[in-house]
C-alpha cells in the first residue's frame, strides 16, 4: 500500500488529478439518476479522490515542489467550483427525477396537520415558537416543524415516562403505507429521554432530519410514529402517531 501511494500518488503527480477528474465526471453524470447505490458510490468516490488530491498537493508543497503542489491544489479548487456550479444548476433547472409524489393525493377522511415553521434569527439560531409557549399539554403530544428547506424537519415531544431510553420516529406515506427514509430517519430523529417522575416533560431534536421521498412543491400525507426503546434492553414500542402534510427534500 505504501509503495502504491509513493509511486502513483506522490511520484506521478498527474495521477491524483486524473482520478479526481474521473470521479467528478462520474458524479455529474449521475446527478439526475434515481439509483441510490450508484449515487452512493459516486459520492464516496468523489470524496475519496478529493481527499487524495488534497493530500498529494500539500505533500508536493512539503517536498519543495511548489509548482506541482500549486498545480494539484489549483486543479482541486477549479474542479470544486465547477462541481458546485453544475450541481446548483441541476437542482434549480435540471429534470425532475423524483416521481414518488407525482400521483399521490392527500387522503380523504383523515385528519391532517401541517408542520409549524421554524423561525430564524439573524445569527441563524432556530426558534421553535410552539416550544416557547407556557401551555404544557396534559398528555403525550407531538409537534413537527418545517426546518430551513422543504423536506427537512425537526420535532418536539411532550410526554411522561417512568424509564429512560431513546425516542425515534418512523414515517409512512398514508395511502400506500410506504415507509419513508429507511434507515436514516431512525438515527437522525433519535433523542435520549430520562425518567420524568410522572411529570410531563418536553424533549426535542437539536438538528433537522430529512424525508427524501418526494420533491419540493409536491405535498402528500405522512403518518409519523413515535417509538421508544428502553435502556433496559426491552423491545421497542410505539407510543404515539400523528398525520402531517409534508414534502420531500430535493437532492
Amino acid at each position: 500500500m505504501k509503495a502504491f501511494l509513493k509511486k502513483y500518488i506522490f511520484q506521478k503527480w498527474w495521477f491524483p488529478i486524473l482520478l479526481f477528474l474521473i470521479s467528478s465526471l462520474f458524479f455529474m453524470m449521475l446527478l439526475a439518476s434515481t439509483k441510490k447505490i450508484l449515487l452512493f458510490i459516486s459520492d464516496y468516490f468523489l470524496l475519496f479522490t478529493f481527499i487524495l488530491l488534497l493530500i498529494a498537493g500539500f505533500w508536493q508543497l512539503f517536498r519543495g515542489k511548489w509548482y506541482l503542489g500549486l498545480l494539484q491544489l489549483g486543479a482541486l479548487f477549479v474542479g470544486f467550483v465547477i462541481l458546485v456550479f453544475v450541481s446548483t444548476f441541476m437542482m434549480m433547472f435540471g429534470p425532475d427525477t423524483d416521481t414518488f409524489a407525482d400521483n399521490l393525493k392527500l387522503p380523504e377522511n383523515v385528519k391532517l396537520a401541517y408542520p409549524t415553521d421554524v423561525n430564524m434569527r439573524v445569527n441563524f439560531e432556530r426558534i421553535r415558537l410552539d416550544s416557547m409557549q407556557n401551555n404544557v399539554p396534559k398528555e403525550i403530544s407531538f409537534q413537527l416543524y418545517n426546518s430551513f428547506q422543504p423536506g427537512l424537519y425537526e420535532y418536539d415531544l411532550w410526554l411522561k415516562s417512568n424509564e429512560s431510553g431513546t425516542i425515534f420516529l418512523k414515517a409512512f406515506e398514508i395511502t400506500q403505507e410506504i415507509e419513508l427514509s429507511v434507515p436514516r430517519l431512525q438515527k437522525r430523529s433519535s433523542i435520549s429521554i430520562s425518567n420524568t417522575n410522572g411529570k410531563i416533560k418536553k424533549f426535542g431534536t437539536v438538528d433537522n432530519f430529512t424525508i427524501y421521498e418526494g420533491d419540493w412543491g409536491k405535498p402528500y400525507g405522512a403518518r409519523f410514529e413515535v417509538w421508544f426503546t428502553p435502556d433496559d434492553g426491552n423491545k421497542s414500542r410505539k407510543l404515539y402517531e400523528k398525520n402531517y402534510v409534508i414534502e420531500g427534500w430535493m437532492r
